[in-house]
């Protein structure tokens, strides 16, 4: 038998305040029809007074903890994917071992932006197969609300706050937990999509860049490949796929990449119109979603990916 990382909970959480397009368009020159037809979303959750990066990752991983019935101190390690973190430093991750009463375990972040769950989760797959850890919590969080140009009707109504996480456990087993993840960057394509700060640049945080069309076409191309890469590493096929759970960036990208893939649309989890961009905490938290209202079964076999700035991209195949 194989000692794999096993998803034993998964858990997510939403700013409480919820904004629809009508209300967005009242803020800067849009329209919900403008913003449906090209995106897909409809609604997303922003961040207000009290609530952080820290706060929403702390909630999405109580609630996970609670699904896997396992209590804080049993956690031996926590991989937090941000790009908007609570302090430069230290880690968000310490401030969620804090909250959640851990005394002592390894905590530390993952910046990949969007691609950030995939990083995160391989990092704490390969550590828990190593032998170094038994129990991890893998999480996605983020307020990218506090990094927009809300006078930049482009990119500021794609994106919204939330967090998501999942218990990994190790067991011995031949079939079940993560089977594989491949991982990609390439540096070049920076100034695509991008935050025009930084401590060591401007001494700023900085605002969210990023050009839409170039993206696009570089999304459905490399989320395609990535997806097959990750597929012939397990030696399953797209139609053995049971659900096909992508970042939530846009809808046109969802179905483009689906019919790459020869995917019924009725395998792909879809939560974009609800939850608009949320980056790192995109996948967690549609898969935490799925698994919630009943369409994703112990059993089935997923396939997670996503792409961020940097540009960076991932896929997982996961026996869940």
């Amino acid at each position: 038998m194989t000692v794999r990382a096993v998803i034993a909970g998964t858990g997510a959480a939403l700013p409480a305040r919820r904004v629809s397009n009508d209300e967005l368009s009242q803020r800067v020159d849009t329209s919900d029809e403008w913003i449906v037809e090209r995106t897909g979303i409809r609604f997303r959750h922003i961040a207000g007074e009290g609530e952080t990066t820290s706060t929403l990752a702390t909630d999405a991983a109580r609630r996970a903890l609670e699904a896997a019935g396992i209590d804080a101190q049993a956690i031996d390690l926590i991989v937090l994917a941000t790009a908007t973190p609570d302090q430069t430093f230290p880690a968000t991750a310490t401030r969620v071992q804090a909250a959640l009463g851990i005394n002592d375990c390894v905590a530390f972040d993952v910046a990949a932006v969007c691609s950030g769950f995939l990083y995160a989760l391989q990092v704490a797959d390969t550590m828990i197969r190593a032998g170094a850890h038994r129990r991890a919590l893998v999480i996605g969080a983020e307020t990218f609300s506090r990094i927009l140009d809300w006078e930049d009707r482009a990119t500021c109504v794609l994106f919204g706050d939330g967090a998501g996480a999942i218990v990994l456990e190790a067991r011995e087993t031949e079939d079940e937990g993560v089977l594989a993840v491949r991982l990609h960057a390439d540096g070049r394509h920076n100034d695509m999509l991008y935050v025009d700060g930084g401590p060591s640049t401007t001494g700023t945080v900085g605002k969210l860049r990023m050009k839409g069309r170039e993206v696009f076409r570089h999304a459905v191309v490399n989320l395609a490949a990535v997806l097959r890469e990750t597929l012939a590493v397990t030696g399953h096929q797209p139609h053995e796929i049971d659900w096909l759970v992508p970042h939530q960036a846009n809808a046109r990208i969802l179905d483009a990449t689906a019919r790459k893939l020869d995917l019924s649309p009725e395998r792909v989890v879809v939560t974009v119109d609800q939850h608009a961009n949320t980056s790192a905490a995109s996948v967690p938290l549609a898969l935490d979603t799925a698994i919630r209202d009943g369409r994703i079964r112990r059993g089935q076999l997923l396939v997670l990916e996503a792409m961020g700035g940097g540009f960076t991209w991932g896929a997982a195949v996961v026996r869940y």
